[in-house]
């Protein structure tokens, strides 16, 4: 028995020191980058939900009420040009979408920018907005599908009847170089492998043509890690996504245990420049969300 006990106790103990060096190795610091000068910023970010009918606790509006600032500090701080967001819903059974409390808090706070990719709720779902700095960018065009057997049917459920999950999409001119691109900002659905897959099928071959004609970025919470073949299908088409260092995701405690499931990617004439990172930790002293944003600075229109 007591043997046992010994073996159980060197067992737990290589456990912890295994978890503890995976917490360190994903947890390294990574402070905002300076932008580098001529380059486009682009950015992810997953700001979860907001559940209007929750008085009090995680996610609820009391919970908007301390989380607002810091997200407020947490875009700013990132100097991007773009930033392609997740989950900026205010849900409530019945809500027709009107309500997005996070959409309004960052438009009103920001007058610098403006939001892609959003519209009618009832004709554009509009929680993945694309925030982009109007003195640098023009927008031209943006759209959606669902990751569905019926992708251009809005809301429709995903591949396995999970909760409706879709890409948006917005095309922009660049001020400065006149180069036209494009950007791809999706979620996949979290649980099914099998999903994610078919998903990421669907979003190969939506972006194959404009793959063909003008520079591609593709943002999002992939709920993948690099390697996946979630992240290989997408990759067909020509697109290379940039290694992020440590964890994205922190479980809304700081609690960094796996490697980056939000990227970045690009195709035709996107090149990075330096690396692309996730900026962890906190801002004002809170979490903002369960998420840190990714950030990379690029070249588009490279030949």
């Amino acid at each position: 028995m007591m043997k046992w006990m010994r073996r159980f106790g060197i067992l737990c103990a290589a456990l912890v020191a295994i978890l503890g060096g995976m917490v360190a190795c994903n947890s390294l610091p990574q402070p905002v980058q300076e932008p580098q000068s001529g380059s486009l910023r682009v950015a992810t970010y997953n700001v979860h939900y907001i559940i209007l009918g929750r008085e009090t606790g995680d996610w609820s509006v009391r919970d908007w009420e301390r989380r607002k600032g810091p997200l407020q500090s947490a875009f700013r701080s990132l100097e991007a040009d773009i930033v392609g967001f997740q989950e900026m819903e205010s849900f409530a059974r019945g809500s027709d979408g009107d309500v997005n409390l996070t959409l309004d808090w960052l438009r009103n706070n920001n007058p610098d920018y403006a939001a892609a990719a959003v519209g009618d709720p009832r004709e554009f779902p509009s929680t993945q907005p694309i925030l982009y700095r109007t003195a640098r960018l023009e927008l031209r065009d943006q759209g959606w599908f669902f990751f569905s057997d019926t992708p251009d049917v809005i809301y429709s459920r995903t591949f396995n009847g999970s909760f409706p999950a879709f890409a948006s999409w917005a095309e922009f001119q660049d001020r400065q170089s006149g180069e036209v691109f494009r950007v791809y900002n999706m979620h996949f659905e979290y649980k099914s492998g099998a999903n994610r897959r078919l998903s990421a099928a669907l979003v190969a071959q939506r972006m194959a043509d404009p793959i063909s004609r003008m520079p591609v970025f593709v943002v999002g919470d992939l709920n993948a890690r690099a390697g996946s073949e979630t992240l290989e299908i997408i990759e067909d088409p020509g697109v290379q996504f940039w290694p992020v260092q440590g964890s994205t995701y922190h479980f809304n405690r700081g609690v960094n245990l796996f490697g980056a499931i939000d990227h970045i990617g690009g195709a035709n004439g996107v090149e990075v420049v330096g690396e692309t990172f996730s900026v962890r930790g906190q801002f004002d002293g809170e979490w903002p969300t369960d998420h840190y944003p990714v950030v990379g600075d690029f070249r588009v229109g490279v030949r």
